[in-house]
């Protein structure tokens, strides 16, 4: 592949020509690492309930091993299908291609709910980091202008395009670490190596401990709905992907085997927003007041990213003429206008729910998204071993399936975890979206609202019918 990359064919067989970009394709190498950085984690805001959960040992542990068991899996499915398939839809035509369109539309459903979710912590955690400098954002009406405000400016930078995000992305990911650094750095003469190995196996809240851990460790598949918004995605996705893991893993254990180790424990103070008060024992008042800036311009890295990726899902899913035409409307800036204010909607409405609930709700929903999400990705092995790969993961069908096992056991010791609310209102939102998609192939039928296939596109080479609703699935 040349340094200018190859037009987007599809599969082999497929009807339809190579397509076409709606818009140049702009994000470079640099923006797209700090905007899957933003997408994942944002750095190590939000990591204090794996210690108050599980205290330390097992905390550091989390962070080393789920990297390998989900991290890396995770991202190795995105470089491959996301190069197969560079466009909008992401992990919908994934889906789509292997199960068919039913299906497709589910995951785009449960794995749009779970973004927007997802988005509203990061309000919750920017007022939580700076509610110990100022008490009146703790409640009431300045909390909830706060959030409206917040979400306004937020949703601007989104408007104004993807090299607008990517490059804000950049400066918030160095000005959001470079405090960890300092902290880091100062609490060397204090640590003891022995608060590292605190443990307590009978005192773990196993379920906040693996929701704190998954949730600050998944999402790697986001990008994917902006793929076809990148230069030379071929080349460009897969070495992105490698330096986000890499710079992520690195973003939680530094800080976090800084603050074990240089603090006696106290279990009940590590939750969201502690970071900043060890900083303050550590550094003083003027590091805490830094952690805490960094957490603010943190929050807003990881929401306009995130946003990015449910627009640009929900324009990808209209140019598959799975959602109204006007989803792919683009404004002057070629962002994808009523997607963003759909989103952001779905923010403000979510954002008076506490963190940890917000946490597991959206775990619940990612979850049942993944596992459409890997059955797709080994049937495409399995049924199309030909099809063009940019980058293929290094693995036979069978390594795959073996790659993807402690992945899955993860999954279901999430989903059994789960309590019965977070459980019962996220089955609630599936069930919703198996009755969504056949109305809006009725309103479709109906002509009520226009939908429409942007041609542009490939066609979806997919291998049997579509299932419909009231039909078992077959693979």
């Amino acid at each position: 592949m040349d340094e200018e990359g190859t037009e987007y064919q599809g599969l082999p067989d497929s009807s339809g020509a190579g397509a076409s970009p709606h818009s140049l394709r702009k994000l470079s190498m640099v923006p797209l690492i700090f905007i899957i950085f933003y997408e994942v984690s944002g750095g190590p805001f939000g990591i204090e309930d794996s210690v108050g959960a599980a205290g330390p040992l097992l905390a550091i542990v989390g962070f080393l091993v789920l990297p390998v068991i989900w991290s890396i899996p995770e991202a190795l499915i995105t470089a491959e299908l996301g190069t197969m398939f560079p466009e909008n839809s992401g992990f919908v035509v994934w889906v789509a291609s292997a199960l068919g369109p039913y299906w497709g539309f589910q995951q785009g459903w449960m794995k749009w709910l779970s973004g927007v979710i997802d988005n509203a912590l990061y309000p919750v955690l920017f007022l939580d980091y700076l509610k110990s400098g100022v008490p009146a954002l703790a409640g009431g009406a300045p909390r909830a202008f706060s959030v409206v405000g917040l979400t306004a400016m937020l949703t601007l930078l989104n408007y104004r395009g993807l090299t607008v995000v990517g490059w804000v992305a950049i400066c918030l990911g160095v000005f959001s670490l470079l405090p960890f650094l300092v902290l880091g750095l100062v609490s060397i003469p204090k640590i003891e190596p022995a608060r590292w190995l605190v443990v307590d196996l009978h005192d773990v809240d196993w379920n906040l401990y693996l929701n704190t851990l998954f949730w600050n460790l998944n999402y790697w598949d986001s990008v994917s709905t902006i793929s076809g918004e990148v230069k030379n995605p071929g080349k460009t996705l897969p070495k992105a992907l490698f330096y986000a893991v890499i710079f992520v893993v690195i973003g939680y254990l530094y800080p976090l085997l800084a603050g074990t180790g240089a603090v006696p424990l106290d279990r009940g103070q590590w939750t969201d927003g502690y970071f900043a008060d060890i900083a303050k024992l550590l550094g003083g008042a003027w590091l805490m007041w830094w952690v805490q800036a960094a957490a603010a311009v943190s929050n807003m890295g990881m929401f306009v990213a995130e946003m990015s990726s449910d627009s640009y899902q929900l324009m990808g899913m209209a140019e598959r003429g799975m959602l109204p035409a006007f989803f792919a409307w683009r404004s002057r800036y070629g962002t994808p206008l009523i997607g963003i204010l759909f989103s952001a909607s779905g923010v403000l409405l979510l954002s008076t729910m506490s963190f940890q609930e917000i946490v597991a709700a959206e775990n619940f929903l990612y979850c049942f998204g993944m596992l459409l999400e890997f059955l797709s990705f080994v049937l495409l092995r399995v049924r199309r071993p030909d099809a063009p790969r940019p980058y293929r993961v290094p693995l036979g069908t069978a390594g795959c399936v073996a790659m993807l096992v402690p992945a899955t056991a993860l999954i279901v010791a999430v989903l059994a975890l789960s309590t019965l609310k977070v459980a019962l209102v996220s089955l609630g939102a599936v069930a919703v979206g198996l009755v969504l998609q056949p109305a809006l192939r009725f309103v479709e039928k109906k002509r009520w609202l226009r939908f429409s296939v942007n041609s542009d596109l490939p066609c979806i080479d997919v291998t049997h019918q579509p299932v419909a609703p009231d039909e078992p699935l077959v693979v």
